[in-house]
C-alpha cells in the first residue's frame, strides 16, 4: 500500500458526474494506492503512522519553523482519495503498467477500512473521494510538505 501525504491548508475533491464534493480545512490530503496482496494490517499501520506523524509546526517552538505536532495534536482533518496509479510501474517503456494494482473488489474495501481506521484513531474529520470515479482534486499545500509512505504485506513479498 502506498500513500502520498500532503500537509494542506485546505483540500477538496469533486466528481462532476455525481455532483459530489468533499472538502477539508487544515490537515492532510492522502492519495491512497492499494496493491495486490495488501491487507487490513497494512491499512491499520499506515493509518496510525499518518495520524501520529509529526509534520505540523508547533507555534511555541522556533517560531513555528519545525515539525513537532501530529494530525491528532492539531485536530486536523483528512481527505482520502483512492489512486490506483500509485501502483503503476514505469520501469519499462513509456506507458505505465498497472499489474501491481489490486483489483477494485479488493482495493475498495481496504480504502474504506483505512478511512475508518483514521476515524477510530481520533482524526477529527475524514472525508473521501469516490472510489473508481474521475475526480478533480484541489489543494493548498502548506509548506509544501509532502511525504511518500509505503507498507507492503511481508508475507506476500516472501
Amino acid at each position: 500500500m502506498k500513500l502520498v501525504v500532503q500537509r494542506v491548508r485546505e483540500a477538496s475533491v469533486t466528481v462532476a458526474a455525481d455532483s459530489y464534493r468533499a472538502r477539508i480545512d487544515r490537515g492532510v490530503l492522502i492519495l491512497l494506492g492499494v496493491e495486490k496482496g495488501d491487507t487490513r494490517a497494512e491499512a491499520d499501520w499506515l493509518a496510525a503512522k499518518v495520524a501520529r506523524l509529526r509534520i505540523f509546526p508547533n507555534p511555541d517552538r522556533d517560531g513555528g519553523r519545525n515539525m513537532d505536532r501530529s494530525l491528532l495534536d492539531v485536530g486536523g482533518e483528512a481527505l482520502v482519495v483512492s489512486q490506483f496509479t500509485l501502483a503503476g510501474n514505469c520501469d519499462k517503456g513509456r506507458r505505465p503498467a498497472f499489474d501491481r494494482a489490486a483489483p477494485p473488489e479488493a482495493a475498495e474495501p481496504l480504502c474504506a477500512h483505512f478511512r475508518v481506521a483514521l476515524e477510530q484513531l481520533g482524526v477529527r474529520r475524514v472525508a473521501t473521494g469516490v472510489f473508481g470515479a474521475m475526480m478533480e482534486v484541489s489543494l493548498v499545500n502548506d509548506g509544501p510538505v509532502t511525504f511518500v509512505l509505503e507498507r507492503t504485506n511481508r508475507k506476500h513479498d516472501e
